[in-house]
């Protein structure tokens, strides 16, 4: 896969090619698909009266009946017209020789389908009319108009999906129709507000700037084969711009003129208010029979919480129904192809994309579409840091033991509590005219290393607190989800605050094949997990409320899941700050509606971080048996 950066509007182009039409270019699959498969197109109704474009793709050869697999896309099903065909098929090549029919469908209000698009269309319990309509609606009257007019199917249907599509996956779930049997959300939008829209609040300011002007290619129900343009920034300086930008008004102000109607919900919501809670697909989840594999990558900077959530919510609330997981060292949809060897200068010790495409999602929906033998793993799991696949029943292992990770005096890091008395603090200086960078470089998009990214760079800086563990005396693996449980002060009424979990490699750690010129693995910290927290919403992401200036605070949020391992030898790191910019938008650290701040509004703080017995700042990990 392409290395060096993933913008948003790449992550348009990379889902486009992923989803709609994979394997685009020299792929030798091409002549395969035009020799053995014919294409139709239709417009499939659906029960309101609308009409959903569907490409279908059905072998030739006729002798034989086929299960169907299926797509369903915002990102266009292209290319349009019965004789031009995609160059693959499926979602690998391995679909394609094996003999499926393949189906491709615009969502409604998307592309050449009719009706309005809503973003992440909130589903409804009850359906009462037939304008009482969905994706889950949608689906079935699809699913059911395929098993009843495309010739030799066998009346078996699968579905996959990355991303946005992978969203569309779930919402298949959730048809209930009989014929669908089995289904694969991959890197799932679950929850947009936790998701790609904002993290515990704080806005995803680079991933979603100029994602809206590519994805807004119509905003009526007039189907189109238009595409949306790209945003020019003018410059390849990344956080010169968003910081000449200034607040977030100015992007209507500046830029979009108010233009784009989906971008304006997000300036218009910034709390978790009804807007979000409708789009959140996870309370839907229930009387699921389909057999389900959620697929996502540990350094998924899009949709991690969404593949994670999905899996969870799924087990807990279909205990009878077979639920898959897989979790690779991949970033957004990097499962689906390419080799899957490292991130970065992170050597992933081989390939890991190839087995996951041939020994998981293949080998599980041939298992349920044509009932070949296999035993899958409930869980398949890859271990960063010691590089090895890792098979569980369920997720977190029950194995996981939970400990408290503190933050002492003096830059240290330990499992043992602080028992000193008096409140000890680190404090630094927050300014919103100096933020702290998200990564090294000045890249105008969100590079997929930073994921990983060498964290020598904010170390240095005087407004990121670090703390270390001694060097360790034997491996430790974390596998589950990290609390932050900070406390905190600050001299301002809001403040951001960013946790960072970092693997310190020892000064004698050698370069591997893909490190980069002019790095060293010497010393290298390995960023393994962050995550951001909006510092009003900690008390409830529907109710912001102000710091009172200098009171000690606790604020509280969840990292999300990793499973890695600390070698002997390296150190646990802990970075604290207050910005990642432009990674999130800048907090004034005024307590205000942030989307509406002026550029005035922002004010320099200092923020304290609690380090005390009486006051401790720590994490919530999961530490595995044996390590």
């Amino acid at each position: 896969m392409k290395k060096l950066i993933l913008s948003a509007l790449s992550i348009i182009l990379f889902a486009f090619t992923s989803c709609a039409q994979p394997g685009q270019g020299n792929n030798p699959d091409a002549a395969y698909v035009k020799d053995n498969y014919v294409k139709y197109e239709y417009q499939i109704p659906v029960r309101d009266g609308k009409k959903l474009f569907t490409s279908v793709y059905v072998p030739k050869d006729q002798s034989k009946k086929y299960p169907i697999m299926m797509d369903r896309t915002p990102y266009s099903v292209a290319p349009y017209g019965a004789d031009i065909y995609k160059s693959s098929l499926g979602p690998s090549s391995l679909f394609l020789h094996d003999g499926y029919i393949f189906v491709y469908q615009d969502v409604r209000g998307r592309w050449m389908s009719e009706g309005i698009f809503e973003e992440m269309t909130p589903e409804k319990e009850v359906h009462k009319t037939n304008n009482d309509v969905d994706e889950g609606t949608d689906t079935y009257d699809t699913i059911d108009w395929l098993i009843k007019n495309i010739p030799n199917n066998t009346g078996k249907v699968g579905a996959w999906g990355i991303s946005y599509p992978g969203f569309f996956t779930t919402t298949c779930l959730l048809s209930r129709h009989p014929a669908l049997v089995a289904a694969s959300p991959q890197a799932p939008m679950s929850d947009l507000y936790r998701d790609d829209a904002f993290h515990n609040g704080a806005f995803q300011l680079v991933a979603n700037f100029d994602f809206y002007p590519g994805f807004t290619n119509r905003q009526d129900d007039k189907p189109t084969q238009r595409r949306g343009g790209r945003f020019d920034f003018g410059t390849e300086d990344g956080y010169e711009f968003f910081l000449k930008m200034g607040s977030m008004k100015n992007t209507n102000d500046k830029y979009y003129k108010d233009t784009i109607r989906l971008w304006n919900e997000m300036l218009d919501h910034p709390d978790y208010d009804q807007h979000w809670k409708d789009r959140n697909v996870l309370p839907h989840l229930h009387d699921i029979k389909t057999a389900v594999l959620v697929t996502g990558g540990w350094y998924d900077a899009e949709d991690l919480y969404g593949a994670i959530n999905t899996y969870k919510t799924l087990v807990k609330n279909n205990p009878s129904t077979p639920v898959y997981f897989a979790m690779g060292p991949w970033v957004h949809g990097g499962w689906s192809r390419g080799p899957g060897d490292h991130l970065g200068d992170i050597d992933f010790g081989g390939s890991t994309g190839p087995f996951y495409r041939e020994k998981i999602e293949f080998a599980f929906f041939n298992h349920y579409l044509k009932g070949a033998e296999g035993d899958i793993p409930k869980v398949s799991a890859f271990e960063t840091g010691a590089n090895q696949w890792k098979n569980y029943n369920v997720w977190p292992p029950k194995e996981a033991e939970e400990k408290n990770l503190y933050l002492l005096p003096g830059g240290k890091l330990s499992f043992e509590a602080p028992k000193g008395e008096g409140n000890t603090a680190d404090e630094f200086i927050s300014d919103p005219d100096k933020p702290v960078p998200f990564i090294s470089g000045i890249a105008i998009d969100q590079k997929r290393e930073y994921m990983t990214g060498d964290q020598r760079f904010a170390e240095r800086r005087p407004d990121v607190l670090t703390y270390q563990t001694e060097v360790l005396d034997k491996d430790i693996t974390l596998a589950g989800n990290i609390l932050a449980n900070l406390k905190v002060s600050t001299t301002g009424t809001d403040a951001d605050w960013v946790v960072k979990v970092i693997d310190v490699y020892p000064d004698s750690a050698k370069d591997n094949q893909f490190t980069a010129k002019d790095t060293h693995m010497s010393h290298y910290e390995q960023m393994v997990r962050s995550e951001e927290m909006r510092g009003k919403y900690r008390n409830g992401f529907d109710k912001p409320e102000p710091f009172v200036p200098g009171k000690i605070t606790p604020v509280n949020f969840e990292l999300q899941d990793i499973l890695h391992t600390f070698k002997k030898g390296h150190k646990i790191m802990v970075q604290v700050q207050s910005s990642s910019f432009p990674l999130i938008d800048r907090n004034p650290q005024v307590f205000e509606d942030i989307m509406k701040a002026k550029d005035t509004d922002f004010k320099k703080a200092t923020h304290k971080v609690y380090t005390s017995k009486a006051h401790p700042g720590y994490l919530k990990v999961r530490v595995m048996d044996g390590n």
